[in-house]
């Protein structure tokens, strides 16, 4: 499943969409050079797919090639933070 990503500078999105319909979103805002994870939905049609993790993940990547932090104010990226102790060097 891929993963997309769209960043307008000051807010952004990684999201799932399959024939122009939005499945799984996790919304992003930017504060100076850190990335704030607020929300996160995904479908009853992608539940339990692991698709939310997916896109904590695509958020870790990216912050590791670029160089900045992530803060998960949104709970369920905030307890994939508290899971994974690969993700510690991103965390804010």
């Amino acid at each position: 499943m891929e993963i997309l990503h769209k960043d307008d500078g000051k807010k952004g999105a990684f999201y799932v969409e399959q024939g122009g319909k939005m499945l799984a979103e996790m919304t992003f805002v930017w504060a100076g050079e850190r990335m704030i994870i607020d929300h996160t939905e995904v479908s009853e049609q992608l539940a339990g797919k692991g698709v939310g993790k997916q896109m904590v993940d695509r958020a870790v990547q990216l912050a590791r090639d670029q160089h900045f932090k992530i803060m998960p104010l949104c709970p369920f990226a905030k307890s994939v933070f508290d899971k994974v102790d690969d993700y510690k060097d991103v965390l804010f």
